[in-house]
C-alpha cells in the first residue's frame, strides 16, 4: 500500500474512509488514545536504515554535478525528485524519481530536492529529504507516507549523506536555504513541488542543458545500460518459452506478465509499458493493452525492456513466429525489415549525422515496397519531402537516444539531437519496421495483419558502434533456431 496523507493547496486530501462528525468510542482514533501513544513510544529497536543504492552511484552522481556546474556558473540550481501520481483516490503508482534528479544525486527518495549553490569551486550541493517519523513521534504510526511503521526502515539524513556522499538536510529547511538566492533555475518533477518553490518557474534552459549533458554516457552509465540489455535478453527467452502457454490459455497478457515479472525480479521493473502484439495487434505501434489471444499461426511482436535498479533502461524489439516457423508472407516482411535494420545499423558511428540511420533504413523500406508494387509513385518521389508515401506503413521514427528514459534526452534542442552528429558515448536505438494493418486495403490480403519491428540498442564508440543487444538474432532463420534451442 502506498499512501500520502498531506494535501497540497486547493486539493482535498484523499481518504480511505470517512471520519465521524462525533467521536465513536467503539472506533477511537489512535492518535487521541493516551495509553496507545505512550505504549507505542517504547520497546522499539533501531532497524538497519541504510538506503538501498546501486554500487558506484555516488561517484557517478558527483561527476554529473561537476559537469552541470561547469556550464551553470553563478546560478542556483534546484531539481526535484517528484512524487508518485495518484492511481485512484488514495492509492498511488509506484514512485520512480525524476531522471534529471537521479542523474545528479543517485537518490530515490520521494519528494526529495537537490540544491546546488554557487561557490568558489563551482557549486556546493545539498540534498533535502522529508524527515522520516521514528518511534516516539506521532507520525511513526499516523503518517502513512513517512512513518516507519508504515513504510519500513526509513533512511534519515545521516544515512542518505553517508550512502551518497552528499550533505543532506531535512526538507523543512529548504525554504531557509533558498532565502535570498538569486537566479534560481528549477527543473525536475514539479507536479507536487514544495510551496517554497511556488515563486520559481521551471527553467526550460536548465532542462535542455541537463538533457544534452545526459546524451554522453560515462563508464558507470554504460555498465548499467549493458546490465539492463543483458537482463532484457534473458527476459525475451523467458517470454519465448511461455508462448505455448500463452497460445493455450494466457494470451498476450500472459507474455506481458511474464516479462514484467522478470523485470521486477532482476531490476526495478519494465522501463516502459511492455508491448506484446499477436497477429492484427502487431502493427499497432503502442499495443500495451495486450488483451488479445496469441494466435498459433501469427507473427508476435515483442517490444520489451528491463529498467535496472539504477533506472537505466533497455529497449529491444523482436518479432517471433508463434509457431516457431515464419510463414512465407511473414518471412518476406521480416526479411525486408531486416535489410532496413542492417542499413540503419551500418549508418551509426562517430561523426555521422543522427539522421543518417533514419534515412538509410527508410530508403531500403521504400525500395522494397516499390518492388512489391505497394507504392503509387516512384522511389525517388516517395523519398522526397513532398512524397513520403512509404511512411503509410511506418509512421514512427527509426530510433532515439536511450538511457535513464526510454526516449532519453527528449528536452534537448533539435540542433543537439536530430540535427547533430553522433558522438562516442551516445546510446541509441535503431528500430525500423513495417506495419500492415488488418483493415488496410492498399496491401494484398496475405500481408494484412502483419507487423514486424526489429530494434537494437547501440553504443557509439570512437571507431564505430557496439550493438549491446546482439545476443538476440535479427534474421528470420536465426530467430527460428534461437526459439528451438529454448525448448
Amino acid at each position: 500500500m502506498h499512501t500520502h496523507t498531506d494535501a497540497h493547496p486547493h486539493e482535498q486530501p484523499a481518504s480511505s474512509m470517512p471520519r465521524p462528525s462525533e467521536p465513536d468510542p467503539r472506533l477511537p482514533r489512535l492518535a487521541e488514545s493516551a495509553g496507545f501513544i505512550e505504549y507505542m513510544g517504547t520497546g522499539w529497536a533501531t532497524p538497519d536504515r541504510t538506503p538501498v543504492t546501486v554500487p558506484g552511484v555516488a561517484g557517478a552522481a558527483a561527476a554529473h554535478r561537476q559537469r552541470l556546474s561547469a556550464v551553470s556558473a553563478g546560478s542556483t540550481i534546484v531539481v526535484l525528485a517528484g512524487r508518485a501520481p495518484v492511481r485512484a483516490n488514495d492509492t498511488y503508482y509506484d514512485f520512480r524519481p525524476d531522471s534529471d534528479f537521479f542523474w545528479l544525486t543517485g537518490c530515490s527518495a520521494e519528494d526529495a530536492v537537490v540544491v546546488m549553490t554557487p561557490a568558489s569551486s563551482g557549486h556546493d550541493a545539498t540534498l533535502y529529504v522529508p524527515a522520516p517519523a521514528y518511534p516516539g513521534e506521532a507520525g511513526f504510526f499516523a503518517d502513512a507516507a513517512h512513518g516507519e511503521l508504515w513504510v519500513g526502515s526509513a533512511p534519515g539524513m545521516p544515512e542518505w549523506s553517508a550512502a551518497l556522499d552528499i550533505e543532506t538536510k531535512p526538507l523543512s529547511q529548504l525554504a531557509a536555504a533558498l532565502r535570498g538566492a538569486s537566479e534560481v533555475l528549477l527543473a525536475g518533477n514539479t507536479v507536487a513541488a514544495p510551496r517554497e518553490l511556488a515563486e520559481f518557474p521551471v527553467s526550460v534552459p536548465l532542462r535542455r542543458t541537463l538533457a544534452e549533458l545526459r546524451m554522453i554516457k560515462d563508464a558507470w552509465e554504460l555498465a548499467e545500460l549493458r546490465r539492463a540489455v543483458d537482463d532484457s535478453v534473458d527476459g525475451f527467452a523467458a517470454v519465448a518459452r511461455e508462448i505455448p502457454n500463452a497460445i493455450a490459455f494466457g494470451g498476450e497478457r500472459w507474455l506481458q506478465g511474464t516479462f514484467d515479472r522478470h523485470a521486477r525480479t532482476v531490476g526495478n521493473g519494465p522501463g516502459y509499458s511492455t508491448i506484446v502484439g499477436s497477429g492484427a495487434h502487431a502493427p499497432i505501434l503502442h499495443w500495451v493493452r495486450c488483451d488479445g489471444p496469441v494466435l498459433p499461426d501469427a507473427a508476435l511482436l515483442l517490444d520489451m525492456g528491463v529498467e535496472a535498479r539504477s533506472f537505466y533502461t533497455a529497449d529491444v524489439t523482436r518479432t517471433l513466429p508463434a509457431s516457431g516457423t515464419f510463414s512465407t508472407a511473414q518471412r518476406a516482411v521480416h526479411d525486408l525489415v531486416e535489410a532496413s535494420h542492417r542499413a540503419g545499423l551500418a549508418a551509426v558511428g562517430p561523426g555521422r549525422q543522427f539522421s543518417d540511420f533514419h534515412t538509410a533504413s527508410l530508403e531500403v523500406i521504400a525500395r522494397g515496397l516499390h518492388d512489391w508494387g505497394l507504392l503509387p509513385v516512384s522511389v525517388d518521389e516517395a523519398l522526397s519531402a513532398e512524397g513520403q508515401q512509404h511512411r503509410r506503413y511506418i509512421v514512427c521514427g527509426i530510433g532515439h537516444h536511450l538511457g535513464l528514459d526510454v526516449h532519453d534526452c527528449a528536452q534537448s534542442s533539435y540542433e543537439a539531437y536530430q540535427g547533430a552528429p553522433m558522438a562516442p558515448g551516445m546510446v541509441l536505438t535503431v528500430e525500423p519496421g513495417l506495419y500492415f494493418h488488418a483493415w488496410d486495403e492498399t496491401v494484398p490480403p496475405e500481408l494484412r495483419g502483419i507487423g514486424v519491428r526489429i530494434e537494437d540498442d547501440i553504443l557509439v564508440t570512437d571507431s564505430g558502434s557496439d550493438i549491446l543487444s546482439d545476443a538476440l538474432p535479427i534474421d528470420a532463420s536465426g530467430l527460428e533456431q534461437w526459439m528451438r534451442a529454448l525448448a
